[in-house]
């Protein structure tokens, strides 16, 4: 894979390995994706008695288009509910895209629904531990969705943490067909996630009440649209632009505001002039090498959530790319980090977008040769497109150039004046195996913590040692049986209160497990995800209380200062929950997911490893250069 000579060599170098790396399993992807195109409405070849059941129910011209086999068909696939706030807009979205479909000269139908759960209000609860296998429900989910050869282009609709990469990996079954991501936009700013943090350290100290706590929290957290701090739901929205599946400027539109209206009005028009002619842009030819690389560099260089050190890596298997940790590290050498977004600093998603947001990222970036300009998007050849802003002029929806400089460098900033000269994320590693770090909200002081080590299974012993004082000394906090064939890998938000509040008063304090801690890790040194996790018998499982543990953020090591030897001998003192204990709240509908599931670094994902043979086709066939054009 060639590369712009103006690209970064260090991004060139990781982009050619990664392609290489690839080669025998992508080419095998897009040589069945290239098998299940078709010229014209896919649903022509159907039988009669099949085609008549997908329009029975609809009416007027849908119905005559759709008999004809003359219009492309159009799928909305969407995680609607009212639970969310960023989801509840979506209510009213299928009714305006099915009218711009029609606009376009094409058919729009609801498609499926799929399963959209908050992690929000599933925190330190049971559901939490469905949350990352939810991501392969919804994945399957909309791979039903598409089953029915219906469909020449889908809408895919959704915003927060498992949901978008779920679409994604489903979507990318259906790789022949072109796809836009549908967003729904965050909420207007409420109570700034300073004071909220704020008010979360007080309460954990006593010095709050639960009142005091549900006001902050109801101030904070107050209408429809995504949650304003940068979270994994909005470091989708970052991800998903820069990688070319929004329309550009899409995804930091407030909800219910007539540019919003418009621009999802515009994604049904798009795909349906992506979905045939000139413009046939699967979703296969947009999420390329390239356009992951430039994924992995939109999340370091704004200090984006961990959790997509799993899902980027899931994502780009469905497309027969193979992502590594290692990748992630050395991008993150050379990108610098450019946003102060919640927990990172004080402004909130919104400031960021009136700062110049994403369009200013991608000029910057660009501008530096720190991101791939040579990729398909689904607003056409080219990532220039995104770095223009939509407005509406006298009710027309057009796209302008943004001011070249930011309007805020307290949130946001260039190249050449960046907040840190590398990217938020690390990879530590030592005699504990791998783990990632995000070291964009923590103080340089505190990078390195060496300190003895006490060890939970669970969040509530850790809060209870806590309240009992246990803790109020020099320690690294171990939780493990967190990972995902443990329990599901829940994130672990609840620790944080309680361990900034022992970090303020003075203390060396970091955070060691197996689970996850999402964007929201804050000032904590928390290595997570650590790999080998405990119940695959990793060496987090034979941590015991006063090891001492050392976390290098700086030099990229993570090791208990015990002989190898030693650690080798010790027996395991615990273990995941056993089948018969982990049920209740549905999950043990999930033993099975719980049962396949892969290690974090791999994406932690239960579709199995990469093959050619995965993709349908042996590898010796193909040639991976006539497979792309």
């Amino acid at each position: 894979m060639s590369t712009a000579p103006n690209v970064h060599p260090i991004i060139a170098e990781v982009t050619e390995r990664v392609a290489a790396r690839s080669a025998e399993t992508r080419a095998a992807y897009l040589e069945r994706v290239a098998a299940a195109h078709e010229e014209g409405p896919v649903r022509r070849g159907l039988d009669c008695s099949n085609l008549a059941h997908g329009f029975a129910a609809m009416e007027g011209v849908d119905k005559a288009a759709l008999r004809a086999a003359r219009a492309p068909g159009v799928a909305i696939v969407s995680s609607y509910n009212d639970m969310l706030s960023a989801h509840q807009p979506m209510q009213e979205y299928p009714a305006m895209l099915k009218g711009s479909v029609r606009q376009a000269g094409g058919v729009a139908q609801f498609a499926g629904g799929v399963p959209a759960m908050c992690d929000g209000v599933t925190q330190g609860r049971p559901g939490m531990e469905l949350s990352l296998f939810s991501r392969e429900v919804i994945a399957m989910s909309t791979a039903i969705a598409l089953s029915h050869d219906m469909f020449d282009a889908a809408l895919l609709l959704g915003v927060c943490d498992k949901i978008v990469p779920g679409l994604l990996i489903g979507a990318l079954s259906f790789g022949h067909l072109p796809a836009i991501l549908v967003p729904a936009g965050p909420m207007n700013s409420g109570l700034p996630n300073k004071e909220k943090a704020r008010v979360r350290q007080l309460y954990a100290e006593g010095k709050a009440t639960r009142e005091d706590l549900l006001d902050a929290e109801a101030a904070s957290y107050h209408s429809a649209g995504t949650c304003t701090f940068y979270g994994t739901a909005n470091s989708n929205q970052m991800v998903v632009e820069v990688m070319g599946l929004h329309l550009p400027g899409a995804s930091f539109v407030q909800p219910n505001s007539p540019l919003r209206r418009v621009l999802t009005e515009e994604a049904g028009r798009r795909v349906v002039k992506l979905s045939r002619g000139e413009e046939y842009t699967p979703i296969s030819r947009v999420i390329d090498e390239k356009a992951v690389v430039n994924g992995v560099i939109a999340l370091l260089a704004t200090g984006g959530s961990t959790n997509h050190t799993m899902h980027l890596v899931a994502i780009a298997a469905a497309a027969g790319i193979q992502l590594t940790w290692d990748d992630f590290s050395d991008l993150s050498s050379v990108i610098p980090l450019l946003a102060r977004v919640y927990p990172n600093g004080s402004a909130d998603i919104n400031h960021f977008h009136a700062a110049g947001g994403i369009q200013f990222l991608v000029g910057t970036l660009l501008d530096a040769g720190l991101l791939h300009e040579d990729v398909r998007t689904v607003a056409g050849p080219g990532l220039h497109r995104y770095r223009q802003e939509p407005i509406l002029s006298e009710g027309e929806l057009v796209w302008r150039d943004v001011p070249t400089r930011s309007l805020d460098e307290d949130v946001l900033r260039p190249v050449w004046r960046p907040f840190a000269s590398d990217g938020g994320l690390r990879m530590v590693a030592g005699n504990l195996g791998r783990a990632v770090i995000k070291v964009s909200a923590v103080a340089p002081e505190h990078r390195i913590v060496q300190a003895p080590a006490r060890v939970f299974t669970d969040q509530k012993s850790f809060k209870d040692a806590f309240e009992a004082g246990e803790l109020d000394r020099d320690v690294v906090v171990v939780i493990r049986q967190q990972g995902p064939q443990a329990n599901g890998m829940p994130e672990l938000h609840g620790l944080t209160p309680a361990l900034g509040v022992l970090m303020d008063r003075g203390h060396q304090v970091a955070l060691l497990t197996d689970g996850r801690m999402s964007g929201a890790s804050g000032k904590i040194p928390a290595a997570i995800q650590v790999t080998p996790e405990a119940a695959a018998g990793g060496p987090i499982a034979r941590i015991a209380d006063g090891d001492v543990i050392r976390l290098d953020a700086k030099a990229g090591t993570l090791d208990v200062l015990v002989g190898d030897e030693e650690l080798a001998r010790r027996e395991l003192v615990d273990s995941p929950p056993s089948e018969a204990s982990w049920t209740g709240t549905g999950r043990e509908l999930f033993a099975a997911l719980r049962r396949a599931v892969g290690p974090a670094d791999q994406g932690a994902s239960v579709f199995g490893p990469l093959t050619p043979e995965h993709f349908g086709a042996p590898a010796h066939t193909l040639n991976p250069v006539e497979v792309t054009q």
